[in-house]
This record gives C-alpha cells, structure tokens and sequence, in this order.
C-alpha cells in the first residue's frame, strides 16, 4: 500500500509520501513514490503514485521517455503551456497504461493507480492536482486544500482539524508527520522513510527535498510526543457520569 499527502498553503505546496510497496507480510520493498522535473526558471512539478506498482512506474518511464528526443517530445510535461494540460497528458498517459497492461473482467481494478499532481509553470499560478486511474482529475482549491492517496483515512483527521493555508513549511511538515504516524501506527502497509518536497510559489524551481528515515530524531520526538499529548487531552476532557445515564430497554426482535 501507499501514503501521499500533498498540501496546498498560502506560501506554495508540500508534498510527502512513504515508500512502502509490499505483497504480503513476507514480501516488503523500498520504491520511490515521489518523482520531480524542473527547468528552473521555467517549471517545477512533483508527482506521487499510489496503486499498481508495474502501472505507476510503466507511467513514470513513459513521461521521461518522451522527454529525451525531440521527436519523442509530443506530448511532453516539460513542454506543456500549462499545468492543466499537464495534468491531461499525465492522465491520458496513467489511462494508457492500464488499458494496455489491464486485463478485461474482476481483474482489471488490481491495475489501477491514481496520482498526485504539483507544480507551477511561467506565467501561471501553483496548481495541484490529483488523477484517477479513468485519466480524468481533479483540483485543490479553497474548500479542498489537500490531497491524499492510498491509505488515507488514519492520517486524514488531523490534516481536517489543523491545517491553515497561512501555515508557514516548517508547520506544515510537523503536521503530515503526525498524520504520517498515525496511519504508519494503524497500518503495517505504509511506513518511513519518507520521502519530502517543497515548493514555493513564483521560484520555478524545485525547493528543499529530503528523505526522513524511521529513526530520525524528530520523527521520534513528534511520534512521541503526539502520542503523550493524545494521552493528556484525552484525561482533560469531562468524565462520563455513567452512574446517571437513563437506561433504555432494549428493542424486542
């Protein structure tokens, strides 16, 4: 399985992901989910991949194949006017693929995959997208400030509750890994490293990227320290009177 956060803030965008791929207990890899272009100056992009590993990386391959000769170049990201025609070209791409490796009846959803996209282009604004495996997307705005894939739902309470838009990076780090913790905690499919971009809005370049190892101090110290101020809001909050609860029959069957 697969975790990817992408959140979009006031000063730009970040984005995280894990690198977990496994196909049972016994069988666990290390792939990288997070792939990055930039022409500095003129465009920076950030892709993550949730889903089918042999469709993920068959679309990955195909976008930098046709990024290398000029007469592979159509369609290419690094070419694209704009990041809506991106994301077309990136989801006529993922649509491609899986009708070209997927086979007809109950089998065809185990290769589907569905994609995060970021970035910024001259001339225009950040922009951040997210690709269904149909080809078609959607994008973030006011109301819907980040985007997830894979297993999202043990991650996605905390990212609800406290992400602002005026969040400063550094902020916003903190906040996907507490809600990176919490999914690793609540699923063995998902785990660190981990990797992390940033990028800022107007420099047309890729920002600061790193990789947050599973025993990273600060990793340690947001794991630990989450977990105790869970604890301590939990034992703050008003005691249940149990003792004064009126009681309801139970409904006859």
């Amino acid at each position: 399985m697969t975790y990817c956060v992408a959140l979009a803030l006031d000063a730009g965008i970040v984005a995280m992901s894990d690198t977990r791929t496994n196909a049972g207990v016994d069988n666990i890899s290390t792939y990288r989910k997070m792939h990055t272009w930039e022409v500095p100056g003129e465009r920076a992009l950030v892709l993550m991949t949730a889903g089918n590993l042999a469709t993920t990386q068959a679309v990955v391959s195909l976008l930098e194949e046709r990024m290398k000769a000029p007469e592979d170049r159509d369609p290419s990201i690094l070419k694209a006017p704009s990041m809506f025609q991106v994301a077309t070209i990136i989801g006529n791409t993922l649509k491609e693929v899986i009708a070209s490796q997927s086979p007809a009846g109950p089998d065809a959803d185990a290769f589907g995959a569905t994609l995060i996209l970021a970035g910024q282009i001259a001339g225009g604004p950040m922009r951040l997208f997210m690709v269904y495996p149909e080809g078609n997307f959607i994008e973030a705005g006011e109301d819907t400030p980040f985007f997830q894939i894979g297993e999202t739902k043990y991650g996605r309470p905390i990212l609800v509750r406290a992400l602002e838009p005026d969040m400063s990076f550094a902020d916003a780090v903190k906040l996907m890994l507490v809600s990176f913790d919490s999914t690793i905690k609540a699923n063995l499919s998902v785990d660190a490293p981990l990797d992390v971009q940033i990028l800022a809005n107007d420099t047309l370049r890729l920002g600061k990227s790193w990789r947050v190892a599973a025993d990273d101090p600060y990793f340690r110290l947001i794991s630990d320290g989450w977990g105790e101020a869970l604890k301590q809001a939990f034992a703050a909050l008003p005691d249940f009177d149990i003792d004064n609860v009126a009681e309801t029959p139970a409904p006859k069957i």
